[in-house]
């Protein structure tokens, strides 16, 4: 073999199988999704990981975990028909003010979306720690900031909203019948249809709901 043929051997990129393999590796030692940008820098020059990924994802259909996308990145999640068999006793009360389930639902359905904008569908101001809370919870997240008078910041919703749900992408964000059954709304009406009310009630605490806590 001519020294250019050794040189081209040396540095061409694993076959397909083996990249596969890789991706497969990757993804099962890392706890939150990988992006295809984090793929090809870890993995050798001239590797097609995105190609690797649509490869392993159809590979893993029918068996008991699937290759998910959540929203940039690409993670192993539980068969969603399986998820009875991780269930665990315990049960978590999240206590979420009724502001904070609405302000999340808007931002959710009308991101990028300011906080006058929230206020504007609320019909009510929102207060500093409605948005902390999420911000905490890692719910959402500061988008970019409107080309307006003031440069008002945006929020959006996050990977971990989405990974928390099992949503690809906020395209995929359920209808009020099934808000409703996941106790992320109850009977009353939505904003916009409420009354007017006074501020103190953004500070107000109430179950909403209970989830589950499962293992992976």
């Amino acid at each position: 073999m001519s020294e250019t043929g050794e040189e081209q051997s040396l540095f061409a990129a694993p076959v397909m199988a083996e990249q596969e393999r890789m991706v497969e590796a990757i993804l099962f030692a890392t706890a939150e999704p990988v992006t295809v940008a984090e793929l090809t820098a870890r993995m050798p020059h001239g590797c097609d990981p995105a190609e690797a990924l649509q490869l392993l994802r159809r590979r893993y259909e029918g068996r008991g975990v699937h290759l998910v996308r959540v929203g940039e990145g690409w993670a192993f999640r539980t068969a969603a028909d399986l998820g009875y068999l991780m269930h665990k006793e315990t049960v978590e009360s999240r206590k979420l003010s009724r502001a904070a389930i609405e302000t999340l639902a808007i931002i959710a359905y009308h991101q990028p979306c300011t906080r006058a904008e929230i206020e504007e569908i609320r019909g009510v101001a929102v207060s500093r720690g409605t948005v902390d809370q999420l911000l905490e919870m890692e719910w959402i997240r500061f988008g970019r900031r409107r080309m307006t008078p003031g440069r008002p910041v945006t929020f959006v919703v996050t990977e971990s909203f989405l990974d928390h749900f099992g949503l690809e992408s906020a395209r995929d964000l359920p209808g009020l019948k099934e808000l409703r059954a996941a106790g992320l709304l109850d009977n009353r009406p939505l904003p916009g249809a409420l009354p007017g009310r006074g501020a103190e009630e953004e500070d107000e605490e109430e179950v909403v709901g209970q989830s589950e806590l499962f293992e992976d």
